[in-house]
């Protein structure tokens, strides 16, 4: 399946950069609330290590790329527009921007962490970076309320049968964030207000809109312009607070990734996506130079600039999704040749024959079996997939 990641935070943090840092696509970039109107759709990539050397072969993908043994598989990422105070209430571009957020699966909130622009992305200095945290979170939390709300009000008005339990009503009503009736009722389960909704005041609604919250649109800090010794500064602050301990937070420059990206395009440096360090291959002047040795500082700070890693702590912690590449009929390869052409993205505590649905519905209905192509052990129907298992497929259709 394709996933896709929406980028969210305020306006003027970033966001516009960080997605073009990701796929190379021109959105338009600036330092001024709602440069970014319409979402943007582009191509990003997740790294996985290319099962091909394993077998001495070399792929050939049909899709991405692979760089020295580094696969690169697309993913969709999504720009959305800027949210501003309000937003749940259709301040600004709030119900675009709801409705936009909706098509994701995962979100990266890219934050200022230099404390430059204010909760309406206005110039500022000393803005606290926690501020920004809290404040898109409330705001989606009362947006989902919000739905809630209007399950227990259908509920409660006799309109569902007598039969009808309150997470089946919820469930309905929320069906749009993709959820079930089973995650409803184990998520009320798990906020202790049992299932009498008459019984729920506004804090216990609150709490349960938080839960849903967090299990359909999970998300990861990307603490954005770390290359200023401000955003530096607050890094360490909120990582130390013991209150946002259970944020996933990822340290990232996107101007940096965008000028090593656009400097490896131009036969200036050689430099890989997500990788800890460049060479300088071509003519650079003495001001270039010195612009690149502190990218090099940063890289070698931080590891990386953190856009990669932004975009794979979401897919692979937070999602928990698993790489999957599938096997030919001679082992790797397919009729026409290619080496494991295709690398697929599937949902986590998938089975073989989950897999198979996803390479084609028809290829599922018909599963016989399938191939650990690294084993050549045969494997059944409810065999769970591992990261970069390498599988064939048997189907009769």
């Amino acid at each position: 399946m394709s996933y896709r990641i929406g980028l969210v935070g305020k306006p003027s943090v970033g966001k516009s950069s960080f997605f073009n840092a990701a796929t190379m696509n021109d959105v338009p970039e600036g330092a001024y609330p709602f440069t970014t109107i319409d979402p943007s759709v582009g191509e990003a990539y997740a790294r996985v290590e290319c099962a091909a050397p394993e077998f001495d072969e070399e792929c050939t993908p049909n899709v991405g790329y692979c760089d020295h043994g580094t696969r690169f598989v697309p993913t969709k990422l999504v720009d959305v527009a800027g949210l501003i105070p309000g937003a749940h209430e259709g301040a600004g571009l709030g119900n675009q921007f709801l409705t936009d957020l909706n098509e994701t699966d995962v979100l990266v909130h890219v934050v200022d962490f230099s404390g430059e622009t204010d909760l309406e992305g206005e110039p500022t200095e000393g803005h606290d970076p926690r501020d920004d945290i809290a404040f898109l979170e409330e705001e989606l939390d009362q947006w989902y309320l919000g739905v809630l709300e209007k399950g227990i009000e259908r509920y409660a008005s006799g309109y569902t049968t007598e039969d009808d339990a309150i997470e089946e009503e919820l469930a309905e009503q929320m069906s749009a964030f993709k959820t079930s009736e089973d995650e409803i009722k184990r998520l009320i389960r798990r906020v202790d207000v049992g299932f009498e909704p008459e019984e729920w005041d506004d804090d216990d609604k609150l709490e349960l809109a938080r839960e849903i919250r967090q299990e359909t649109k999970p998300m990861v800090i990307a603490a954005n312009k770390m290359d200023t010794p401000e955003a530096q500064d607050n890094y360490e602050e909120v990582t130390t607070d013991p209150e946002y301990e259970h944020l996933t937070i990822v340290p990232c420059s996107a101007h940096a990734e965008k000028a090593l990206k656009s400097a490896d395009k131009a036969d200036v440096v050689d430099y890989r996506p997500g990788d800890d360090d460049f060479e300088i291959t071509g003519d650079v002047s003495g001001s270039q130079e010195e612009g690149l040795e502190q990218i090099r500082d940063f890289l070698s700070e931080y590891g990386a600039t953190g856009v990669q890693a932004a975009l794979e702590t979401a897919l692979f912690d937070v999602l928990g999704v698993i790489p999957v590449f599938p096997g030919g009929a001679n082992g790797l390869g397919n009729e026409r040749g290619e080496v494991l052409p295709d690398c697929y993205l599937i949902d986590p505590d998938s089975t073989a024959e989950d897999f198979a649905y996803s390479l084609h519905s028809d290829i599922g209905d018909g599963f016989l079996y399938a191939t650990d192509c690294r084993t050549n052990r045969q494997l059944g129907k409810d065999y769970e997939v591992e990261p970069r298992d390498v599988i064939e497929v048997t189907t009769t259709n």
